[in-house]
């Protein structure tokens, strides 16, 4: 009985295809490189980042860096991001920062593209840091 089913054309058209579905779905389902390097991040999450000494990127210009920013943050205006990519390590967290959180989304995205495994964009910007009342240097 099973050689019968097995001899007809049209149960291997049907398996090859079930082979097919299935080899597709496997390759474009997966979660591609990169896919998880970026996640989002409140400005609380930051301040405690922060004070325990991680990498901050101000994405923002100097002139807005000089009206107030994160203590300890570097400041990278977002259109050096991607030439100066190479000063920072790729492997560690790295929290991106800007006025409303626009601009460090594109950073962030530029760090992924150019290999950081743990980029963290900061939600709202310095409106937020501001508006949740936590420091800022001057």
């Amino acid at each position: 009985m099973i050689s019968d089913v097995l001899s007809r054309p049209l149960f291997w058209v049907v398996a090859i295809a079930v082979a097919a579905a299935v080899a597709a779905l496997w390759v474009f389902a997966r979660p591609q490189a990169g896919a998880s390097a970026l996640t989002h991040v409140s400005v609380e999450q930051l301040h405690e980042a922060a004070q325990a000494g991680a990498l901050v990127l101000d994405v923002r210009e100097p002139f807005e860096y000089a009206e107030g920013h994160v203590e300890g943050s570097v400041l990278v205006p977002l259109a050096t991001v991607a030439a100066r990519a190479g000063e920072f390590p790729k492997d560690e967290p790295v929290y991106v920062f800007c006025r409303s959180g626009n601009r460090s989304l594109q950073a962030a995205q530029t760090l992924v593209a150019a290999g950081f495994s743990d980029v963290r964009n900061v939600e709202g910007g310095i409106l937020a840091w501001t508006a949740a009342r936590l420091p800022v240097a001057r």
